[in-house]
């Protein structure tokens, strides 16, 4: 771990443990959630940074600490001064869809340097996935010693991928779920990414739909719990209490709060038996990368996106 090391961490939460576990080099702490809203595929561009400003501060009323980011950004710039960069990301879609956008940064940087990922998920003797700063010292330090070297072409199928999500056809992330590669959770992470579209049935994402099915087998006493139920039980998605309490809030027509519990109203119940597609009334400006959520549905029988069919 040597001091010619550049980290780059997927937030102040790792890097604040890996210091005090004493790893030394330089830090870059990432901080943006490129899963969500429009991007650009230059990611240290003014057309990126007007971008994402104008989402965060619309859909979570967010300022973005444009400064501080670009000074982190700024990093990358001077790489001459490090011998090897380190990604420290996740197993979930939060992460994958930022290391797909840094990688692809640094290639546009022609930055060279040997690259390696230290990926945190299964880890054994455990039953959950786990977060990086969620592990031991010692899992942490075994994670750092396994890591894992990234060839040219692992770089270049990062950088091809985040021109997809920067695009306008996510079906193009089709071939590469099932084309093996270094990054052991890429698969889960495309999967969960097409199915956080619209059902073509109930017009819910299947996180949605999973977070209704809680509310009906679970006695969810408020809406604080049910983020924890949702939370733990995401899955691939890694989303964190603001985004999981914006889709609370969407799902508010499908419950009602009474009585210190919270239960499916008919809607609700219409939804998960799949009566309806209620597209229409979960109407939402969200983009991912390139595309408007609302634009496309997710087919299960096809096992695609299929462009959604507006009324007139």
């Amino acid at each position: 771990m040597g001091t010619q090391t550049l980290h780059i961490t997927n937030g102040s939460n790792l890097t604040d443990y890996l210091k005090e576990l004493e790893y030394t080099g330089r830090f870059l702490t990432w901080q943006e959630m490129l899963c969500e809203g429009p991007t650009t595929e230059e990611v240290d561009s003014e057309e990126f940074f007007i971008l994402r400003k104008t989402f965060l501060s619309d859909f979570y009323e967010i300022e973005m600490n444009e400064a501080e980011f670009k000074k982190e950004l700024d990093i990358l710039n001077h790489t001459d001064q490090f011998q090897q960069i380190v990604l420290w990301f996740e197993y979930d879609l939060f992460c994958h869809i930022n290391l797909m956008a840094i990688i692809s940064m640094l290639n546009h940087k022609k930055i060279q340097l040997p690259l390696y990922l230290v990926c945190s998920g299964r880890v054994k003797g455990e039953n959950d996935l786990k977060g990086l700063a969620e592990l031991k010292p010692d899992q942490l330090h075994q994670h750092y010693e396994n890591k894992i070297t990234l060839s040219g072409e692992d770089r270049n199928l990062m950088s091809a991928l985040w021109r997809i999500y920067c695009g306008k056809d996510h079906n193009l992330f089709k071939p590469y779920i099932v084309q093996k590669s270094s990054f052991p959770y890429l698969a889960s992470c495309l999967k969960a990414h097409l199915q956080r579209f619209p059902d073509s049935i109930t017009g819910l994402s299947t996180l949605e739909m999973h977070a209704l099915h809680m509310i009906s087998d679970q006695r969810i006493k408020s809406r604080r719990h049910l983020l924890g139920y949702i939370l733990n039980f995401q899955g691939y998605y890694g989303f964190g209490d603001l985004q999981i309490n914006k889709m609370i809030d969407t799902l508010s027509i499908f419950y009602t709060e009474e009585n210190d519990q919270i239960i499916l109203n008919r809607k609700g119940h219409e939804a998960i038996n799949k009566q309806h597609n209620f597209s229409d009334e979960l109407m939402t400006s969200m983009y991912f990368g390139g595309v408007k959520k609302m634009d496309f549905q997710f087919s299960k029988v096809q096992n695609k996106l299929i462009k959604t069919i507006k009324c007139l």
